[in-house]
């Protein structure tokens, strides 16, 4: 690697690779500065033309749309195939595999819990179906109480969520910490989630990124959602 763009924060070493862009535009000429073999981009993320602009002056260019859990061992492959690491990508790409497997033999089957995953406060952002945050609440037993809505990131309302009362609310956030606005849901007692005191947070580096690290927000939120079983269960034998 010899360059990256900005919130490319893993592994550490990755924090000390010069920048040449944000998420969503690079430098051309920064890029070209660094004489790279080889560009990964990606889709929606990326100017389509300026991807182009970088073949027509001879760069090799890898785009790609990882959007779900099935598409991140085949995406590891792909590029340990371009990077002539093929031995270590295929040997990660089968831990990846493995271990979504034993996770969702160990939960998905358990008793159902319903999810509301919290990206944003204001606005109040939340998750549909097509999400790969939601196949993960799958995997784990849960369901995405608002998955079917139409856009990937709908907005909704308070007014929403108080009618569905979620078993669980999960929020993430921006950084490593609890974000502070998980805790006004406290102002609706009534809600399900907040009476059982299953307020959860997943730093958004495990869960919210396409790579290999969502395995630690799978097993945190399997973990948090077997939580949620336990105290219904206790409360229903009480």
């Amino acid at each position: 690697m010899v360059a990256a763009v900005s919130y490319s924060n893993y592994p550490d070493a990755a924090n000390k690779l010069p920048l040449v862009g944000s998420y969503n535009q690079f430098d051309l000429e920064k890029v070209l500065a660094y004489k790279p073999d080889l560009v990964v981009g990606w889709y929606s993320g990326n100017n389509p033309s300026a991807l182009e602009q970088l073949k027509k002056l001879g760069i090799a260019v890898y785009i790609t749309e990882t959007r779900y859990l099935e598409q991140i061992p085949v995406t590891l492959k792909k590029l340990g195939q371009l990077a002539g690491t093929s031995i270590t990508a295929n040997k990660e790409a089968r831990r990846f595999k493995t271990t979504l497997q034993q996770l969702q033999k160990t939960y998905s089957q358990k008793a159902q819990v319903q999810v509301f995953y919290q990206v944003w406060n204001k606005p109040l952002v939340t998750i549909n179906r097509e999400n790969l945050i939601s196949q993960v609440i799958d995997i784990c037993g849960g369901k995405n109480v608002f998955s079917g809505l139409g856009s990937i990131a709908p907005r909704i309302d308070v007014e929403s969520v108080l009618k569905i009362n979620p078993d669980a609310i999960v929020a993430s956030g921006m950084g490593e910490e609890r974000p502070e606005w998980l805790s006004e849901w406290l102002n609706w007692p009534n809600l399900k989630a907040v009476q059982n005191k299953q307020l959860h947070f997943i730093p958004p580096d495990h869960i919210q990124r396409q790579t290999v690290r969502v395995l630690l927000g799978a097993k945190r939120l399997c973990q948090q959602l077997d939580q949620t079983r336990q105290v219904q269960n206790k409360a229903t034998s009480e």
